[in-house]
């Protein structure tokens, strides 16, 4: 897997991180590359950024 970051992040590494496959997403910390991910499905992800875009979680 190739995993990405923000470019927003610049080189500090206190972000998360990206990977996809053809099938799924997977989101790990980038401080804690050996501490695992979190793997969605591709539409289970895409409907959590419609979420995020959205609004939904801002308080």
């Amino acid at each position: 897997m190739r995993w990405r970051k923000s470019s927003r992040s610049g080189s500090t590494s206190n972000c998360v991180e990206l990977a996809a496959t053809p099938r799924t997403r997977a989101v790990r910390d980038s401080k804690n590359v050996d501490g695992g991910a979190l793997t969605f499905t591709t539409a289970t992800f895409a409907g959590f950024l419609t979420e995020v875009k959205s609004g939904r979680f801002e308080r």
